[in-house]
């Protein structure tokens, strides 16, 4: 959204935006605690920064470094043409930066923590 503040302010309390097309279908009048003044990054000010954290590395079942203690997400990765799902698993005496991305048949007790990450993810659903 690219607000016009020149010809968009329709009141103190009100700023009309210019929405692109996927917006089309929304009230362009929004409320001016709802909008925020965008500023561009500024790479150099800021170098510290990183625009995409690298994800958690995939690991095999010999390179996990302690027991499943639960399995946290779960995504679709394209591997050789074919999807394959891919589990987000939390060790065992391990901190949340530990946590790895581990293929399905990868997983120590596979069946156990994927049961149990199926139904807890159905309850969560249920409760929403």
């Amino acid at each position: 959204m690219e607000p016009d503040f020149n010809e968009g302010t329709r009141c103190r309390n009100a700023v009309e935006v210019k929405l692109t097309e996927e917006f089309s279908r929304k009230h362009p009048v929004f409320p001016v605690s709802l909008v925020k003044a965008y500023f561009q990054e500024e790479e150099d000010k800021f170098p510290s920064r990183k625009k995409n954290p690298t994800p958690p590395e995939i690991v095999e079942v010999e390179n996990c470094p302690s027991p499943v203690k639960k399995i946290i997400k779960a995504r679709k990765a394209m591997l050789n043409g074919k999807d394959q799902r891919k589990y987000l698993v939390r060790f065992k005496n391990q901190t949340a930066d530990t946590d790895k991305w581990v293929a399905e048949d990868a997983i120590p007790d596979g069946n156990l923590h994927l049961r149990r990450f199926r139904v807890s993810r159905r309850t969560e659903q249920s409760h929403q």
